[in-house]
């Protein structure tokens, strides 16, 4: 009953935040993007790019539509390459854009073009790490950069970044370097938001100190399925016999580890330490 209840409250979260992420991610296109003819990258920035050329021909495109026609087919790729859970509120998040398109009508925020740029693409990719810190992600060339990164084991934005900047490219060779200069600018503040806010593939060193060993051991190699490395030590200070235990975690699981080594051992000193470069295996949580 318990577990139902928390597989319940985990859906709804992840729920709330697609459609969260969906919402603001609308706000953003309809108030800052389209008055002021910028292009974010991915797929919905290449839907808006097909509906400016497609309206130069004089036929009709709708951005929902495109959105949808460009995501549907590598959701059903990714349905089974990724988790189908991720894969299917994925689906949710940019379905639910293609719709809020068409149901609201956001004014523009700012009228001044620099101001746009800047609170456009901080929100923007704000409003992608609201789906990924959900567990899950608004399509596109998301799916994409996270199915390389969870194979790599390492973040690959930047070169997101780059691909989104060659599209961008394309709309300043079609429509003037102005705003695709522009654009690549709004895309650059896009993409270190979601690197600042999202650290799934960073890792840590957690160094632990304790005089009680065996009890921490246990219960870490319990919850986690990353090596653990035990070095006697002894306490220059205390004159005590002690142990460093040193292993190389996630991110985003140091601060329960750390709750889990003081409710082990209460006297424990941890010590967390970026890690710039690490080689060998690792083993990653597959998404949900």
């Amino acid at each position: 009953m318990r577990k139902q209840k928390t597989e319940l409250s985990k859906a709804a979260v992840t729920l709330g935040c697609v459609l969260a992420s969906a919402l603001l991610q609308t706000y953003v296109i309809q108030s800052m993007m389209q008055p002021t003819g910028l292009l974010s990258g991915g797929f919905t920035g290449l839907a808006i790019l097909l509906d400016r050329i497609a309206g130069v021909f004089g036929f009709p495109f709708s951005v929902s539509a495109g959105i949808l026609m460009l995501n549907i087919p590598l959701a059903l790729l990714c349905y089974r390459r990724l988790s189908k859970r991720f894969t299917l509120y994925s689906s949710i998040q940019f379905i639910s854009s293609s719709v809020f398109l068409q149901l609201f009508h956001f004014q523009p925020l700012f009228h001044d073009l620099l101001l746009q740029v800047i609170f456009g693409g901080f929100l923007y990719g704000f409003s992608a790490v609201i789906a990924l810190r959900g567990n899950a992600s608004t399509g596109g060339t998301d799916f994409i950069a996270l199915y390389v990164s969870n194979r790599l084991g390492t973040s690959i934005w930047s070169y997101v970044f780059i691909g989104n900047t060659l599209l961008l490219c394309i709309s300043g060779l079609l429509f003037g370097w102005l705003y695709a200069g522009y654009s690549i600018i709004f895309q650059y503040i896009t993409t270190r938001t979601i690197e600042m806010f999202y650290h799934r593939y960073e890792r840590l060193t957690v160094e632990i100190m304790t005089r009680d060993k065996q009890a921490i051991r246990d219960a870490y190699i319990q919850q986690y399925e990353h090596g653990i490395t035990i070095i006697p030590a002894y306490g220059g200070y205390s004159h005590h016999r002690m142990y460093l235990l040193r292993t190389v975690v996630s991110a985003y699981e140091v601060y329960d580890i750390i709750q889990l080594v003081r409710k082990t051992d209460p006297n424990a000193l941890v010590n967390v330490v970026k890690t710039e470069q690490f080689y060998g295996a690792f083993y990653q949580q597959p998404l949900e």
